[in-house]
């Protein structure tokens, strides 16, 4: 979405309107998204290529306040070098559907299955790990992200013994019961 805005009322002090518009711009945004949902936004301004782009992580959609914007977008106007209010920012929303329904449900679906997927698709990686399987899949995914030599390797899930434990020394998380999102905050 790209977006541009009005000039204020000469009345009007342009810091409030500024909050007005990114409070009607949110609640446009999120407003047909569960709040179990998870969110998040990339804001470019694109009047200016130079600048970098700025985001909000993934939240759910009830956390995502207009405070949080507003202070994401405080940062992008303190940090460029060149702003002002008839620039054209982009707004790009992230949107990730949360699973409902437990996996085995999931198998009685038309169509592939994840092992036939994962086979066919590179961008799905399957965690083979029974125990610890969130630090499997941190490792995996940080050597994606990190352009990892072994990352062909992890991704067959080879050789991740070393490198999961020395995740889990480092980060100090606990996976003994298993994980849930706090154990993946702490990461």
């Amino acid at each position: 979405m790209l977006i541009k805005f009005n000039s204020p009322d000469e009345e009007q002090e342009p810091t409030l309107y500024l909050k007005e518009c990114i409070t009607a711009i949110t609640n446009y945004l999120v407003d047909e998204v569960p709040s179990r949902e998870l969110v998040g936004l990339s804001v470019r301004n694109t009047e200016n290529v130079q600048d970098k782009v700025v985001g909000i992580s993934l939240r759910r959609r009830d956390q995502l306040k207009t405070d949080v914007v507003w202070a994401v977008l405080g940062k992008v106007i303190q940090s460029n070098a060149r702003f002002g209010l008839s620039d054209r920012l982009k707004v790009h929303l992230d949107h990730v559907k949360m699973p409902i329904v437990n996996g085995k449900r999931a198998e009685k679906t038309k169509g592939r299955s994840l092992d036939v997927l994962s086979a066919i698709k590179k961008s799905i990686v399957v965690v083979k790990a029974a125990f610890m399987c969130m630090a499997h899949a941190l490792v995996i995914a940080m050597a994606k992200v990190n352009s990892d030599p072994k990352y062909a390797t992890y991704r067959h899930g080879y050789g991740l013994t070393k490198p999961v434990e020395e995740l889990l020394k480092a980060s100090g998380v606990d996976l003994s019961n298993g994980g849930g999102l706090e154990e993946l905050e702490q990461f």
